[in-house]
């Protein structure tokens, strides 16, 4: 494991970036020895920082956050901005798996289990995230095929999503979208490329973990079968 992830999952940084400061500052060793960034550390090694101990929790703990509108994906923000973690209980080394930007709204996967979370994040899992998009009428089909294509973006081509359960109002237009990627802003950016005005971004689904009625704000654990299906 790096040694920013391990700092992050023992609760020592909000996050595996800003575990990047005291490293470089020299405030950590491993076995003794000040730490270079992007060491790696097993689970036998002796961390410190700023001269004590830092250990990877014991109590593994998996919860799904129904995240609102206006909070950060992340831990800690030194702007004093809301956060995810003003939602969630104080658990050491807790942190989201993946991210949604502040705008959007759904379902977030949130651990002190740093195998999950690589799981959950990495692309080669390949693991469904299914969200619900209002669009702003008017909704040409070319663009729907464009978009349900995978568009050419900056960071390279989307992989072609699934679109579904596709509804028309007078104003807006709903649809369903299921993707495996986990690029940032890649929806937005998809929608912006095919020529449509996206208004609101829901995800209601990360693997086999769905929202169901959970209320908006709250969290609950994961079950064993949903931790089982992820895994």
């Amino acid at each position: 494991m790096r040694l920013q992830a391990f700092l992050a999952r023992a609760g020592a940084a909000p996050s595996r970036r800003k575990a990047e400061t005291p490293i470089l500052d020299g405030r950590v060793t491993v076995n003794g020895e000040t730490a270079t960034l992007g060491a790696t550390v097993t689970s036998g090694d002796e961390i410190e920082l700023d001269g004590r101990p830092v250990l990877l929790p014991e109590t593994r703990v998996y919860l799904a956050l129904n995240k609102l509108p206006g909070y950060l994906t992340t831990m800690n923000d030194e702007r004093g901005r809301r956060t995810v973690a003003d939602l969630m209980p104080d658990v050491p080394g807790l942190v989201p798996a993946g991210r949604l930007d502040a705008s959007t709204t759904g379902m977030l996967i949130l651990t002190n289990d740093g195998g999950l979370i690589h799981r959950i994040t990495h692309p080669s899992s390949e693991i469904e995230k299914l969200y619900r998009l209002t669009l702003e009428n008017p909704v040409p089909d070319a663009a729907l095929a464009a978009l349900a294509t995978g568009p050419n973006l900056e960071d390279g081509r989307m992989h072609a999503p699934k679109l579904a359960n596709l509804s028309r109002t007078r104003d807006t237009t709903t649809l369903d979208l299921t993707i495996h990627e986990g690029r940032n802003r890649i929806i937005r950016r998809a929608c912006v490329a095919v020529g449509l005005c996206l208004i609101s971004l829901h995800r209601t689904r990360v693997g086999p973990v769905t929202l169901g009625d959970l209320p908006e704000g709250e969290y609950r654990a994961l079950t064993p079968s949903e931790l089982g299906a992820l895994r």
